[in-house]
């Protein structure tokens, strides 16, 4: 069971400022959790497999196929200046 004492560590730690007139409040909501935290961990999941996802469905996926192609020789023909394979451009020193 929390109390004011560990509710402000766990502010503190939180970087939370909680209000005084909800301190019994977010005492009890936080009880509340742990309350339900240990109820899970009564149950008994021996002989249930992990499931990877929640929803028994496969993704749709596209194909991998190259729907682009390079146009960097069109694009550096039309450049002001390139070098190697790299375009140049004004050296900017402040």
């Amino acid at each position: 069971m929390i109390d004011n004492t560990e509710l402000k560590q766990i502010a503190n730690l939180a970087k939370l400022t909680i209000d005084t007139n909800t301190q019994n409040e977010t005492i009890k909501d936080l009880n509340a959790i742990l309350d339900l935290a240990k109820q899970l961990t009564e149950i008994n999941t021996d002989a249930i497999t992990p499931m990877a996802h929640p929803l028994h469905m496969t993704q749709r996926l596209r194909t991998d196929e190259v729907n682009e192609y390079d146009q960097s020789a069109s694009f550096q023909a039309i450049a002001p200046k390139i070098g190697k394979q790299h375009y140049l451009v004004p050296t900017v020193i402040e």
